[in-house]
């Protein structure tokens, strides 16, 4: 990692006054704060939406079918209306390295509705690309009325990722780093972490005010340190690592399935709800609809079969594949906590700690953000964990291959200039 330290060296060379400097802070701090305070209240409303959507979908089962009219309406919307919003994250990831415009405010109401729609009728999508996307798109709006330059818009969508993230999961300190991990791979920018770890605070707290609960998982027996259990702990971060790797290219190729054999987009959706629904008969089980949270609470206190994490797989792949919207995050929570549960047999570990590790591990490696993942199963789980959540994050990271659930991640970059402090 390059570490960008040019703007000390620009301030030093303009020899900024200590007002300037005041100035400077204090403009920062108030836009983090408003933008944490939109952010937070947005993300707070969209809980609440998404938990009404799901409780209404589970008291009336028979919405399941109604999941290939609500591909359609979101293939629709997207085709004639989306334009750049259907990159999703992809738009916010390149707009930071090539800033060109203001992402369009449009992407908020749609991905908004596109993600309600999908649990409305079931279909297995999280809620993290929502968040993000929303986050980035409030966050980026305020580039035109606080008049702010290309680079300090960088800044700005740094700031939305991280109150998005970190409001919708209560992790404030792994949505700190799930921004700069997500967005910067190469070069850090140390003028933005004030500013960000403003916002992500703000936006969580601001979150919780409106009343939002988020969920707790609890993790007993810490076992003690071993050369066993990290010997478990490394292959079972590889089985993490190959379960992320499984993911990213299964939904690559529904993805791929669907553009290559239904040429109009709006009909994508329509048929992949259609297979989806044979499919979850076939297999007699509602435990893949939608986020599946009561699933990953469960994993935490009881051992899963072997095949619980791969039917995740599938029917979440299948979904975004297709083109319904949401997210990835909450999928591979669920993905990693059944697999660790399943394999705590094998490991000796507990089947608690072994989920929890799960739950993290996968989401580094499907999304390249071990540190991000490693603070928030310190965040959820316990700083005690620490130690065997770096471990199998990072072992995950690099056995995951070089894919990623946001294909622009590993795009070749294009070098701007940083500009003056503005």
């Amino acid at each position: 990692m390059h570490f960008n330290f040019n703007y000390l060296k620009e301030a030093l060379n303009n020899n900024y006054s200590l007002r300037d400097i005041l100035i400077l802070f204090t403009k920062w701090c108030g836009i983090a704060i408003l933008v944490g305070t939109v952010i937070g209240s947005v993300s707070a409303l969209f809980l609440y939406l998404l938990e009404l959507v799901t409780e209404i979908r589970i008291e009336h089962s028979y919405l399941l079918y109604g999941l290939p009219i609500g591909g359609l309406l979101i293939g629709l919307l997207y085709h004639y209306y989306g334009g750049d919003a259907n990159k999703g994250n992809n738009l916010i990831i390149d707009e930071y390295h090539t800033p060109e415009k203001t992402i369009p405010f449009k992407m908020f109401p749609l991905v908004l509705l596109g993600t309600l729609t999908t649990h409305l009728f079931g279909g297995s999508a999280g809620r993290e690309g929502t968040a993000v996307q929303m986050g980035g798109t409030i966050a980026d709006q305020f580039t035109k009325y606080f008049k702010l330059s290309p680079d300090n818009k960088k800044t700005l969508l740094l700031m939305g990722v991280s109150a998005g993230f970190a409001s919708v999961f209560g992790t404030p300190i792994a949505g700190i780093f799930f921004a700069f991990e997500l967005i910067l791979l190469k070069n850090f920018r140390p003028k933005a972490v004030l500013p960000v770890i403003i916002t992500a605070y703000i936006s969580h707290y601001v979150c919780i005010a409106w009343g939002i609960h988020h969920t707790i998982y609890v993790v007993d027996n810490l076992p003690q340190y071993s050369f066993k259990y990290i010997g478990s702990l490394l292959i079972a971060g590889i089985l993490f690592g190959l379960a992320a790797f499984l993911f990213i290219h299964s939904t690559k190729l529904w993805n791929t399935l669907f553009s290559k054999t239904i040429s109009y987009p709006p009909l994508r959706p329509f048929v992949g709800a259609i297979l989806f629904i044979v499919l979850i008969f076939l297999i007699g089980s509602s435990d893949y609809l939608g986020l599946g949270v009561p699933m990953i609470v469960n994993s935490f206190t009881h051992q899963m079969d072997w095949n619980v994490f791969l039917l995740k797989i599938l029917f979440t792949s299948l979904t975004l594949g297709a083109g319904f919207k949401g997210g990835e995050v909450t999928p591979l929570f669920f993905i990693g906590a059944t697999l660790g549960s399943f394999l705590s047999i094998y490991t000796g570990i507990p089947v608690g700690l072994m989920a929890a590790l799960g739950f993290v591990a996968v989401f580094a490696g499907a999304t390249k953000t071990p540190i991000a993942c490693t603070f928030m199963g310190i965040e959820l789980f316990g700083i005690e964990y620490a130690i065997f959540l770096a471990l199998v994050c990072f072992t995950a990271y690099f056995t995951s291959g070089k894919g990623s659930v946001y294909s622009s991640q590993f795009k070749k970059r294009i070098k701007t200039s940083d500009t003056k402090l503005n």
